[in-house]
C-alpha cells in the first residue's frame, strides 16, 4: 500500500470512529450536555465540571420543547430556555424537562447535586404550584413572569393552586414593570406577596425590546434583551 493510500484508508478509518461514538452537544467551555428521562418525561441536563447546587428550568407554553436524546433542543426561545447555560456557566447542575415532568421526582434526582431552585415562567409557573402542591420540595422557587393572583388575569394562578402559602418555600418573583400579558399583568405581584406572608420577595425589571405579541418569549413578557438582569437575580437568590 502507498503511503497516501496508507493515509487516506487511516482518515476514513477514524472519521468512521467519530461518527460510530456518541457526543454531547457543544456547549460553554466546561460544561456537558446529555439527554435523558425523568418521572418519564425527557429532559436535557446541563453539568459544569464541579456543580454547587441544581436548578430545574420550567418553560412557559405546554412546555413541549422537543428534546432530542443527546439533549439538543428544538424550541429554545423561551426565556428560560435560552439562557439554560448562563445557569450553568454559574456553577449550577441544569435541568430541562420537556413537558409536564413529575416536579417531585425532578427535584430528587437533581438533588445529588446539592440545594434544588425551581425556576419557572409564565404558564411553567402553574405547572411549578401544581409540582409543589404534589409534594415536590425545592429549598427556593423563582416565578417569572407568572400567573400569581386574580389580579394577574387569570383565575388559574398560583395562590389558587396552593391555596395556602405554607407549603410555598422561600420565592423570588421576577417580573416586567411593563409585562403586557394579560394572564401575567404586574397587578398581580403587590397581591401574592401580601398572600404569601413573608415567603416571598420581589425583583421588578424595566427595560429591554417588546417585539411581537405581548405573551410571547420576545416581548417585555419574556424579558427581551435584558436576560443578564434576570440571570443575575434568579442565580443569586438561588445560590444564598
Amino acid at each position: 500500500m502507498t503511503s497516501t493510500a496508507a493515509f487516506v484508508r487511516s482518515a476514513f478509518v477514524c472519521a468512521a470512529v467519530l461518527l460510530a461514538t456518541p457526543v454531547a452537544p457543544a456547549s460553554a467551555a466546561g460544561i456537558t450536555v446529555q439527554g435523558l428521562s425523568v418521572g418519564g418525561t425527557r429532559a436535557a441536563l446541563l453539568l459544569p465540571a464541579r456543580p454547587e447546587g441544581a436548578i430545574i428550568l420550567l418553560a412557559g407554553g405546554d412546555g413541549s420543547l422537543g428534546i432530542g436524546a443527546d439533549g439538543s433542543i428544538a424550541r429554545p426561545a423561551n426565556q428560560v430556555v435560552r439562557t439554560r447555560e448562563a445557569y450553568a456557566a454559574r456553577g449550577f447542575a441544569v435541568l430541562v424537562p420537556d413537558g409536564d415532568v413529575d416536579l417531585a421526582a425532578a427535584v430528587t434526582a437533581m438533588g445529588k447535586y446539592g440545594k434544588v431552585s425551581v425556576v419557572a415562567t409564565s404558564r411553567g409557573t402553574l405547572r411549578a404550584a401544581r409540582g409543589i402542591a404534589g409534594g415536590a420540595r425545592p429549598a427556593r422557587l423563582v416565578l417569572t413572569s407568572g400567573f400569581l393572583t386574580d389580579a394577574s388575569g387569570d383565575a388559574e394562578n398560583v395562590a389558587n393552586i396552593l391555596g395556602s402559602a405554607a407549603a410555598l418555600p422561600p420565592t423570588l418573583v421576577v417580573h416586567h414593570r411593563r409585562d403586557g400579558c394579560r394572564r401575567t399583568l404586574p397587578a398581580g405581584v403587590e397581591p401574592f406577596l401580601a398572600w404569601a406572608q413573608g415567603r416571598a420577595r420581589v425583583t421588578w425589571l424595566d427595560g429591554g425590546i417588546t417585539e411581537g405579541a405581548a405573551c410571547r418569549a420576545r416581548a417585555h413578557h419574556g424579558f427581551n434583551g435584558i436576560d443578564g438582569q434576570v440571570v443575575s437575580a434568579v442565580a443569586g437568590f438561588a445560590a444564598r
